[in-house]
């Protein structure tokens, strides 16, 4: 039996904890509802808009890579410029890198991976300056090459985008100059020469990417497969609070059923409005003629004057 201590106060910073406990239930979308939740949480967060205080919590709903919620964060928004706002910075990239070295080639939503893409392709547009950001290392640049899909070609947006950005990272080769290839020189060097091999195998009809990246990383999987579930979400066009609103039918009604105890034709509805006032100045007439004849018949018993 458990006893509730009716004396225990809950602090600010209590309160905090237990709020935050439940978000992460939520942002765990783990149960429909939890998703339903997330989604709604993604909306409020779209119309919020993003700032450079709130940014984390957008990032928080990207790495949870449940579609329904990534809809609804992004909206009718460009992917690759949702995080054009913000000034890239290592914890972004480390986020972002670590999200995808965590995920199959095609375990990460399309738009997802656009908006990580967008971040990287801006940092990196300018090799020495997104370096000094963040370091990428082996790992991360095959984690970046490996949502590389060789079945596609080059003809595919993201494709493109991963291409381009290997390709900013292979530049810095050429930016050492006369160091010494030791140190930090050497890991920087072994990174360019890297990044260059990924593209260049991938544009080489006689050779794979499973050459020059380790072929467990390669292996593709669904992202829808992975995911929880909503319940079946109506749009509101389809809804029966819309149907009830064009059509004059209780929202909370049984299907099929209108207000009152019988359905009504608008011509009907006129029709028995029309005898309703008609029998309403049927009564006042009536009335009106016994008021008359009470009148009358009081100035019968009125006594002849003396």
């Amino acid at each position: 039996m458990h006893i509730i201590d009716r004396q225990k106060i809950y602090t600010p910073h209590d309160i905090g904890k237990i709020e935050s406990n439940l978000l992460k239930r939520i942002l765990a979308c783990a149960t429909p509802d939890a998703v339903e939740a997330c989604i709604t949480y993604s909306r409020f967060l779209n119309l919020t808009g993003i700032t450079n205080e709130n940014y984390p919590m957008f990032v928080q709903v990207l790495e949870v890579g449940n579609h329904w919620a990534i809809d609804a964060l992004i909206g009718e928004r460009d992917p690759f410029l949702f995080l054009s706002s913000i000034q890239p910075n290592f914890e972004i990239l480390a986020s972002f890198f670590s999200l995808l070295t965590e995920k199959h080639p095609g375990g990460l939503y399309a738009k997802s991976l656009s908006v990580i893409l967008g971040v990287m392709q801006t940092t990196y547009n300018v090799p020495e300056d997104g370096y000094k950001i963040y370091a990428p290392s082996i790992s991360d640049i095959n984690a970046l090459g490996k949502h590389l899909d060789e079945e596609i070609g080059q003809e595919d947006s993201l494709n493109r985008v991963i291409l381009d950005i290997l390709e900013k990272v292979s530049q810095l080769q050429g930016a050492l100059g006369i160091e010494s290839l030791s140190g930090p020189a050497r890991v920087k060097e072994e990174l360019a020469i890297h990044a260059d091999e990924i593209r260049s195998y991938f544009f080489d009809e006689t050779k794979r990417l499973n050459q020059v990246i380790p072929q467990v990383l390669l292996v593709r999987m669904d992202f829808r497969k992975l995911e929880t579930h909503p319940r079946n979400i109506l749009s509101f066009e389809d809804s029966k609070l819309y149907e009830s609103e064009n059509a004059g039918l209780d929202p909370y009604a049984e299907d099929g059923e209108e207000y009152g105890d019988e359905e009504y034709s608008d011509e009907e509805y006129e029709e028995e409005e029309y005898e309703e006032e008609e029998g309403e100045y049927e009564e006042e007439e009536e009335y009106e003629e016994e008021e008359e004849e009470g009148a009358s018949d009081d100035e019968e018993l009125e006594p002849d004057p003396a």
